[in-house]
């Protein structure tokens, strides 16, 4: 294979092999993609279907432990190696975030397959987010696009094909990530401009950027991104706080006369927290306490309650409440309601009874149910929203809100400054 190929080149290899199974595991995973509504026809669809993604991650890990197991253990799948490659096709076609980094390693001439211990450091993305998020960004030919967070250079290679490479930049804080996208993507054919630094400073030195797109998470948005927008352009982020349970997207425009316009949009599923954001999360042991003390308990407290809280899809609600009544974290692997708070070791685990009403047990210093009837009352006088406006001030506050009057739902964002504040005190 040629270390410079031109993209038309891959849609005119010959549909046998290795490159035949790898076109045909492409285009089942765009049809379960259209098939799911996270696609539609359009330029990322053309773009998915004709990207060979065995090029762009031709070594991935899987993980051979359980959840709780420690250390974890990885395997080292490698595209080269023909005993693979049935696995690799499914890890890198099946649609779940492929795993491509681990403990900050190198990702070019790796070698030996088991990894113990350590973490996974980098990943691709979900592939019905991206191909959602790569479609709300309304990419087209010959914009200029800062694509923060290379990863895999999936997105990378998707803004190259579409808008060309002459004016897409991808940043990575990690120079192994950054020097893999680079050369994945130029056995593509693609040269974009691959840099390395902080994602939160974007990339001054190309702006400004009719197109910015950011592949993890932050409390709120970067004003330097926001600086870095072109007259016209759009920046796509997920917000999320300490808690990875209930995210938005930030949807940020600028109009060509310059002026910025944003909204915050409560969503399922998010990219995860940024580097050095630290989540909380609910532990094996709290898990396990939870369900015990659900079973009956002296420390439990259990009452019957009239008021319905909002459904899982009324995202909005579970947004505020996260912004509202910080440090909650959603139990998703049970039938029940089941809502902790880490930090003060809480609890409330609820489900609907025969009668209409709710059966509700509640533990710790915290009453949460409470917290959720209270947030409900507020975001049905607010309107019930599932987006909110977001103000972005000029003295650098985020503020958040939806509604008018004595109706009003508001919060803040959490500033650069106010979380280093709190991470000092």
């Amino acid at each position: 294979m040629s270390s410079r190929q031109h993209p038309a080149d891959w849609a005119r290899r010959p549909k046998t092999g290795p490159a035949g199974e790898a076109a045909s595991a492409r285009a089942e995973m765009v049809a379960r993609l259209e098939a799911a509504g996270a696609l539609v026809p359009g330029p990322v669809r053309e773009a998915l279907l004709a990207l060979p993604r065995e090029v762009l991650m031709p070594q991935a890990y899987v993980r051979r432990s359980a959840l709780d197991e420690r250390p974890p253990r990885w395997d080292l799948l490698d595209w080269s190696g023909p005993g693979d490659r049935e696995e690799l096709l499914a890890v890198l076609h099946g649609g779940e975030s492929v795993l491509i980094q681990h403990d900050g390693e190198p990702l070019m001439g790796r070698t030996g397959r088991v990894r113990s211990g350590g973490a996974i450091t980098s990943m691709s993305t979900v592939m019905s987010l991206t191909a959602l998020l790569l479609q709300e960004l309304d990419l087209r030919p010959g914009q200029r696009v800062l694509d923060i967070g290379a990863g895999a250079a999936v997105t990378a290679a998707v803004a190259c094909h579409i808008c060309g490479d002459t004016g897409v930049v991808t940043l990575d804080r990690d120079q192994h990530v950054a020097a893999a996208a680079q050369a994945r993507l130029g056995v593509l054919g693609y040269r974009p401009a691959v840099v390395s630094g902080s994602g939160e400073d974007g990339w001054p030195a190309r702006a400004p950027y009719d197109r910015i797109f950011v592949s993890f998470a932050l409390p709120c948005v970067p004003s330097e991104l926001v600086d870095q927008l072109a007259p016209g352009g759009r920046l796509l982020m997920h917000i999320t706080t300490t808690s990875p349970s209930w995210p938005a997207l930030a949807v940020i425009s600028r109009s060509p006369d310059g002026q910025v316009t944003s909204h915050l949009r409560a969503v399922e599923f998010a990219h995860r927290a940024g580097h050095g954001r630290q989540q909380i999360f609910l532990s094996a042991a709290f898990r396990e306490r939870i369900a015990a003390r659900s079973a009956g308990s002296a420390e439990a407290r259990a009452f019957r309650s009239a008021g319905v809280p909002p459904s899982d899809e009324d995202r909005g609600f579970w947004l505020a409440l996260d912004a509202l009544h910080p440090g909650l974290v959603r139990h998703r692997g049970v039938d029940d309601l089941v809502i902790g708070a880490p930090g003060c070791g809480s609890w409330m685990a609820a489900r609907p009874d025969k009668g209409g009403a709710w059966a509700v047990t509640v533990s710790g210093p915290r009453d949460i149910w409470a917290e959720i009837r209270e947030t409900t009352v507020r975001w049905r006088a607010a309107g019930e929203p599932e987006v909110y406006r977001l103000d972005l001030e000029p003295d650098g506050e985020q503020r958040v809100s939806a509604g008018r009057g004595q109706g009003a739902l508001t919060w803040r964002l959490p500033t650069p400054r106010t979380v280093t504040e709190e991470a000092t005190q």
